[in-house]
């Protein structure tokens, strides 16, 4: 919105906010698998029919994974050492079919749960989308729009981990672990216990080294969050960076970004190989006693050849799923870290959620009061003082004073994009902060300095207030606006792709637009901020019939440039410091030869308004204001 005292006060209130919250964001202490299981299991539960077939698979794929090894030792021992060939078909018949099981299971997991991995991820991102689009605009103000689209799009990748098949692989894994286990105690107990004492020291400093690369991935996120924020700032805001000969200065900027992820990635990368080096060293360390204390025994007697064979390839079975911590850990540990993050988000509070937000709306007159309302972003700050006054149902109110002067404020108070910190803000005599934003903004209607459009065609812009009229609404809202002018004259009509922001539109095409946007919504309340300030005075004689339709009938509040728009304001508040200073009419104003006629004066010559009566003369005078 356009008005100083917005933009400087939320500036120092969001640098301090932003510190402090970074500040936290570094402290806090990266989270255990024990502080979001509740969060884990909210994903589970809805899903656990399909894991519990999933598990069902994954036994059965991993009892047949274990046929083949145990087959081994009767093939070496009766089959290649005694040429008992009676047995052979049923092994190789037995291997194949446990070989084609294994394949099956695997298969049908894989499709399983690879797809309800990415089901989870459309889910989360659509909730936590709908949650981000139902927080106030002071979170907003707080937030870069790139670092929102990271948590949405980013945040929730690793989560598929959860309900996908990490998860599912590394409980298969310690399942069949322990399946290898009591296998191997059959076999030989001493060289199982010296191997399951090597696998507990191993297991015990794989907890430890996740310990460490758990906040080294949500620091990762955080990064990554900042630089596509930075990026979405850059690449939207071009032009200015052209006109600025401000590519290499961006450039430093992200490159520095990507640097810090990049050196992050580096210390995770680090944290995995000694993991894997760990790994290894144990592995080695295993086999190497397998192998003594199994030529022992097969010395002694007490341990044949297939039987040795056998042993050694569910050692295999039982020391891969604590090898695989180091890969399906990290994955998890990614998915804890994305998921606490999504998290977080999620734990903020709703505009409506507020138990004092109960009260709907119905159909509105459109009174607005002001009762000794004062505000402030930042504490000991304030950016209103006592505020009162009383906008009647159909009236237009005009508010003018010099930048910084709390006018936006006043605008932001009225949409319910903050709340007073003392006094309060009626509608229709209920106080704004006890109704549901929902019920009162669906009969608001805001045109806009800079107007916002989406990147799709013109009538999808004008539609976006409400897809549902009718084409003869439609038609109307464009003929008032004088949209139909220029859009008959594009080749595709209403169906021009009007570009990022609207580029490819001129700005009085575009505000245009915003009116038309603004008929077809038909609010009770309308917010016309500088609608035409950024505008030359024919594009703005344009649009001034479409403005003068929108207002009829409405709770209207203007800031403008031009006094061409409030000259026949019911009333003109004039607001200097956060106080209402001056109230009345155009004329009666202008009468007053206090600061609205200094302002006035100041900006179009003392000479010439002395012999001029307000309201007459060829020029269209400038607006008293920003």
């Amino acid at each position: 919105m356009g008005g100083g005292a917005m933009r400087s006060a939320e500036k120092t209130g969001r640098s301090g906010t932003r510190a402090a919250s970074a500040a936290l964001t570094a402290a806090k202490p990266s989270p255990s698998f024990k502080q979001v299981w509740p969060e884990i299991k909210a994903l589970v539960m809805p899903r656990r029919g399909l894991l519990a077939v999933a598990f069902v698979l994954m036994v059965i794929g991993r009892a047949a994974g274990l046929v083949v090894p145990a087959l081994f030792a009767p093939f070496l021992d009766r089959v290649m050492v005694k040429h008992d060939l009676s047995v052979l078909p049923w092994i190789v018949g037995g291997a194949l079919a446990a070989t084609l099981i294994q394949a099956a299971t695997s298969y049908s997991l894989t499709q399983l749960l690879s797809k309800s991995g990415q089901r989870l991820i459309t889910d989360l991102r659509k909730q936590v989308q709908a949650h981000i689009g139902r927080l106030s605009v002071a979170f907003y103000d707080e937030n870069r729009t790139g670092t929102l689209v990271a948590r949405i799009m980013s945040d929730v990748e690793g989560i598929r981990n959860i309900v996908g098949t990490g998860i599912v692989d590394f409980v298969g894994g310690i399942l069949t672990a322990v399946f290898a286990f009591i296998w191997l105690l059959h076999i030989s107990v001493a060289m199982t216990m010296l191997t399951f004492g090597f696998l507990v020291v191993f297991a015990l400093i794989m907890q430890r080294a996740f310990s460490v690369i758990r906040p080294i991935f949500r620091e990762r996120s955080k990064i990554n969050a900042e630089v596509t924020g930075r990026l979405t700032e850059s690449l939207g805001g071009v032009r200015v960076v052209k006109g600025y000969n401000a590519e290499d200065s961006e450039s430093k900027v992200f490159a520095g970004g990507v640097d810090r992820l990049l050196q992050n990635v580096i210390s995770s990368l680090t944290a995995q190989s000694l993991m894997g080096l760990a790994g290894t060293v144990v592995l080695g360390v295993v086999s190497s006693m397998i192998m003594f204390l199994g030529a022992r025994q097969g010395n002694a007697g007490h341990l044949t050849a297939g039987q040795f064979m056998s042993y050694v390839m569910f050692i295999g079975f039982m020391t891969a799923p604590v090898m695989q911590l180091v890969n399906v850990g990290t994955q998890l540990t990614e998915a804890v870290a994305g998921l606490d993050r999504t998290r977080e988000i999620l734990a903020e509070l709703q505009e409506d959620a507020s138990p004092d937000r109960k009260l709907p709306l119905g159909p509105l007159e459109g009174e607005v009061q002001f009762v000794d309302v004062s505000f402030s972003y930042v504490e000991d700050k304030p950016v209103l003082k006592e505020i009162s006054f009383d906008a009647k149902p159909g009236t237009v109110t005009a508010l003018v004073g010099s930048s910084g002067s709390g006018k936006s404020t006043i605008i932001s108070l009225i949409c319910g994009f903050h709340t007073a910190k003392l006094g309060a803000v009626l509608v229709d005599g209920h106080d704004l902060a006890t109704v549901k934003l929902s019920s009162f903004r669906s009969q608001l209607g805001v045109v806009l300095q800079e107007t916002f459009l989406f990147d799709g065609t013109i009538k999808e812009n004008i539609l976006f207030s409400n897809p549902e009229a009718t084409d003869e609404e439609f038609a109307k809202a464009c003929s008032i606006a004088r949209v139909d002018e220029f859009a008959n004259r594009f080749p595709e009509g209403y169906s021009t792709i009007v570009g990022e922001r609207g580029v490819k539109l001129s700005g009085g095409q575009r505000q245009r637009l915003s009116i038309a946007r603004a008929i077809l919504a038909d609010p009770r309340v309308l917010i016309l901020d500088e609608a035409t300030s950024s505008l030359d005075s024919e594009s703005e004689a344009m649009i001034q019939a479409g403005l003068n339709f929108l207002m009829q009938g409405r709770t209207t509040f203007v800031i403008a440039h031009r006094l061409s728009t409030i000259r026949k304001a019911d009333q003109i508040l004039v607001v200097e410091q956060g106080e209402i200073v001056e109230r009345g009419t155009h004329e009666q104003l202008y009468a007053m030869n206090g600061r609205y006629f200094d302002l006035y004066t100041r900006q179009h010559g003392l000479e010439t308004n002395l012999f001029l009566a307000p309201g007459e003369g060829d020029i269209v005078p400038e607006a008293v204001a920003e």
